[in-house]
């Protein structure tokens, strides 16, 4: 029985790792072809049979999420019952630093989960080792904080500052001064491109490569002040909300938007996408948060309420916030988003920011008195790829991986809608044969353009009615003359294009010419 198990679970992995239904060989009578198409099946059906069995060894654990029983609600069980039942490393995950005079608080952490970086609006910038819970620097820049951002590792980010934009390094030393930023309000950051993106108060977006310092791009969006600022992470497209309740999504090798969306009936407050790039949630002062399906821009399901902050989390949890209370939204099954857990911050407090924190079942909160941090389980992927993001990767891992990021970096040409689409051919589409009657009608058109043409007057009897009639006659039968060389005579310009190339030609090639021509 053990057996049986075992086997019908492998079935189960091995379809997760197949690349489709397997072709119908039966019908092709080419055998040479339909050998090499059988060695190629069964060669997907054995690595896929590999694949399933390594799972075992490479996914060790599995998600986890909250499970009700009988009458019991998932959103009724508070944090002080889940830290109950956890172990002490994930309890420790559960904190809050109160700071009540240098909030409201954002933050953001590593692509490996294991830093933060916390920026208050009045200046104070900490950034923390999550693992020791110990702050590795923590200063203050006596003047406002307005966002922070992670570059390519925690040795440096960014800070949207009063004036300008800063870089600073681990130790908290001041490596840079974008000044051509301006006053950023929002940053972003395309790893995979090494592309630092602001949008200003003035509604300006800037790219600028972080490697060499070159300014990208730097566009006006026409659309006013936007704070709202997000990165689609599976193309890297950069989308920003405005007060008209319009979406824009951008590029850093086009002055236009890729897409304009109308998304709300008022200003949009906040923005965030699933991890797999095809879904979109979106806020507005309509007091309505919306999913959108980018593949077909549509609106998939709309929920009541208003959300300052929005974020999915890897496993596709959704987390909206909104004065000091946190709802998250859970979907299974492919059914849409219903309420999953809640929390509510103490009274005075409110949030503004909600980030899942990559590869732990942990959601950060950036509120006015200072940093929480709850325990919202299922939320994270369990099991992390060290060849993408280890969270205990040593000083040498670190820097070879910086080289092999750097090598492996993007042009900011690539950055399209669909990067599918890239390394494939453009399909050549075939002239459409114009009909005998589309012919007729442009003829007929051509003709109608030249008897509307209006004949100047001429002195000394060049404009009588006769010498006028027979102008225009002239005019209709060049335009017809024109008409039948250009879409039925091309065969007589060929041909004089093949005599004024051959008379181009020496004496002795002329015959070689004829011959070749006739």
């Amino acid at each position: 029985m053990e057996i049986l198990d075992f086997s019908d679970e492998l079935e189960v992995k091995v379809k997760k790792y197949q690349r489709g239904e397997a072709a119908n060989l039966e019908v092709l009578k080419d055998k040479k072809l339909k050998g090499q198409l059988a060695d190629r099946e069964e060669l997907f059906k054995k690595s896929a049979n590999a694949a399933a069995k390594a799972e075992k060894w490479l996914m060790q654990t599995e998600a986890g999420r909250l499970e009700a029983d009988g009458i019991e609600k998932t959103w009724r069980f508070d944090q002080h019952a889940i830290a109950k039942e956890v172990d002490v490393a994930s309890r420790k995950n559960q904190f809050d630093l109160i700071l009540p005079d240098l909030g409201p608080y954002t933050l953001d952490y590593t692509a490996s989960g294991r830093y933060m970086v916390a920026a208050g609006r009045k200046g104070h910038v900490a950034l923390i080792d999550l693992h020791t819970m110990k702050p590795i620097k923590d200063m203050q820049v006596r003047e406002t904080v307005r966002d922070v951002v992670f570059l390519h590792n925690e040795l440096f980010f960014a800070a949207a500052q009063k004036k300008y934009t800063y870089i600073y390094n681990q130790a908290g030393a001041e490596l840079h001064c974008l000044k051509e930023h301006g006053s950023a309000l929002k940053l972003q950051f395309l790893k995979n491109h090494f592309l630092l993106s602001s949008i200003n108060k003035f509604g300006h977006l800037h790219y600028q490569d972080i490697t060499t310092g070159q300014m990208i791009g730097n566009y006006r969006s026409g659309l006013g002040r936007s704070d709202v600022l997000q990165v689609n992470p599976y193309n890297s497209v950069l989308c920003s909300g405005h007060a008209g309740g319009t979406v824009s999504m951008w590029k850093p090798t086009s002055a236009a938007p890729l897409v304009k969306m109308l998304c709300h009936r008022g200003p949009v407050t906040a923005i965030s996408f699933h991890p797999n790039g095809h879904l979109m949630a979106t806020a507005g002062m309509d007091k309505k948060i919306k999913i959108w399906d980018l593949r077909k821009y549509e609106a998939i399901q709309m929920l009541p309420g208003h959300a300052k902050s929005l974020d999915f989390s890897q496993k596709g949890l959704l987390a909206t916030s909104t004065g000091s209370f946190i709802q998250v939204l859970a979907t299974s099954d492919s059914q849409d988003y219903s309420r999953y857990m809640i929390h509510t911050m103490a009274k005075g407090y409110q949030i503004n920011k909600v980030l899942f924190r990559p590869y732990e079942d942990v959601l950060g909160i950036g509120h006015s008195n200072g940093l929480s941090s709850v325990l919202v389980p299922g939320s994270g992927e369990p099991n992390f790829d060290s060849w993408v993001a280890n969270p205990y990767e040593t000083s040498k891992q670190r820097s070879e991986k910086e080289v092999r990021v750097l090598l492996d970096k993007l042009p900011p040409e690539s950055i399209i809608l669909d990067p599918t689409n890239i390394g494939t051919l453009s399909i050549k589409k075939k002239k459409e044969k114009r009909t005998k009657q589309d012919l007729e009608e442009e003829k007929e058109a051509a003709v109608a353009a030249v008897k509307n043409v209006h004949l100047k007057k001429k002195t000394k009897g060049r404009s009588k009615p006769s010498k006028m009639a027979r102008k225009k006659q002239e005019g209709i039968e060049q335009a017809k003359r024109s008409f039948v060389e250009k879409n039925e005579g091309g065969g007589a310009n060929k041909k004089q294009k093949r005599i004024t190339e051959m008379s181009d030609l020496p004496v002795a090639l002329l015959p070689f010419a004829s011959r070749k021509t006739s």
